[in-house]
């Protein structure tokens, strides 16, 4: 396998990677732009410009999208994240050149329809609704705002309500138009795919599309904060943030390794002391959000009411030791499944496309396997120490909690829990 990369006249770069033996293909189009670039006015138009490109072109209907790329087997999605928006289909080989019609048509030609508009402005307001009422994807909302108030990576990705119901035809054309150029944009795939025919199916779609001008977007500052949603559910939903890394830092891969020992599988602290030694969660895990300019670290869990009090205590020591020491059969088995799961990742077209896409908007250009396995194994046991203790001592804690939370103790004592 090896990756080839064209960029045309216009500034659009072209990304491909063959894989022996796969009869299909992974393609897509990444854009470098999500809700991120939303003024508050705009909260939520990044994704509601996702799913209208679905909506229908000036040659083909919403139905007609649909079936042509069903006609042949395939699939065809988006998704919308504060950084970038993702559309990609997955076909048999021999259709590639349908898929890449079809994300040139989606991406250049949608007429963003009155009609369908309203129809999918429901839709969309039926997902808030459904997030609303699902505790363990609210409270990722509510700890994203408090660990990032007023600013638009805080933000909720749908939107709101209030301004959803404000987005007309003439909003999401000229947000496209802003942010959909070029040089902003890579055409990405992998599995039975030709590069050079490749690049000449992205520049017969995407050729004449003019380069941008990028917006600078103001910079991430986290700030920490606490977000309380109390709601008649059977369980409290928690989580913790603290300042975390960005992609482009040199202690990014330290702090995949934290999370790792920490949270992340059955053998590691957060599993062992509260689920398996305590029984106080079914669910308990920690998690990076890293951005270009920044980042975050957190922890979610899942408990009843009545032993809130004693998860907080044992999360709050599970932390605080992590940054005392870091044994060597869990560093090393942590590192073993950091790399195992970068492996996994090129056996999937899926996932080495957005892999590929990902790194070529991020970094400039896609890190060979060799530099990021190396890069893994160049974190020692002290960064990872030392990452630990940049979460005791850099910044405030986020909490973000929703259901019955008279139990839960205030801000203050919990934060405590962490101090170092």
């Amino acid at each position: 396998m090896s990756v080839e990369i064209t960029t045309l006249p216009n500034g659009l770069r072209v990304v491909s990677e063959t894989m022996d033996r796969l009869q299909t293909a992974s393609i897509g189009v990444w854009v470098g732009v999500g809700a991120r670039a939303e003024s508050a006015e705009q909260n939520g138009v990044s994704h509601m410009l996702e799913h209208m490109a679905f909506k229908g072109t000036a040659s083909r209907s919403a139905r007609d999208i649909a079936e042509a790329i069903e006609d042949v087997g395939g699939h065809l999605n988006a998704y919308t994240s504060r950084e970038q928006t993702a559309y990609y289909a997955r076909v048999l080989g021999e259709d590639v050149p349908l898929a890449v019609d079809l994300l040139g048509d989606i991406l250049q030609r949608s007429t963003f329809d009155p009609v369908e508009l309203e129809r999918e402005r429901g839709v969309v307001i039926q997902e808030i609704g459904e997030v609303q009422d699902t505790p363990d994807d609210l409270v990722f909302d509510l700890l994203q705002e408090a660990a990032y108030p007023d600013q638009s990576v805080g933000r909720s990705i749908l939107g709101t309500i209030e301004t959803v119901s404000g987005f007309s035809r003439e909003s999401l054309a000229g947000y496209m138009g802003r942010h959909y150029a070029a040089d902003t944009m890579v055409v990405a795939a992998a599995g039975a795919v030709d590069h050079a025919r490749l690049v000449d199916l992205a520049a017969q779609q995407f050729g004449d599309l003019k380069p941008g001008a990028p917006e600078a977007l103001p910079l991430a500052e986290y700030r920490g904060g606490e977000a309380r949603c109390n709601r008649k559910f059977e369980q409290v939903h928690l989580t913790f943030g603290f300042p975390g890394v960005s992609f482009l830092d040199d202690r990014f891969f330290a702090m995949q390794l934290m999370s790792t020992v920490l949270g992340d599988g059955m053998s590691s602290r957060l599993f062992q002391e509260v689920r398996e030694n305590r029984g106080l969660a079914y669910s308990v895990y920690s998690f990076t959000a890293a951005l270009a300019d920044g980042g975050m670290f957190g922890i979610y869990a899942g408990t009843s009411p009545d032993q809130i009090g004693e998860l907080v205590t044992v999360i709050g020591d599970e932390v605080r030791k992590m940054g005392d020491k870091v044994e060597p059969r869990e560093f090393a088995r942590a590192r073993a499944q950091i790399k195992a799961g970068t492996l996994m990742a090129l056996e999937s077209s899926s996932s080495r496309v957005e892999q590929m896409a990902r790194q070529l908007l991020m970094f400039g250009r896609v890190i060979p396997l060799e530099e990021i396995v190396a890069r893994i194994d160049a974190v020692t046991p002290e960064a990872v120490r030392e990452m630990a203790g940049l979460l005791l001592t850099e910044g405030k804690p986020t909490i973000a909690a929703v259901g019955p939370l008279k139990k839960l103790p205030d801000y203050d004592t919990i934060t405590k829990r962490f101090a170092a």
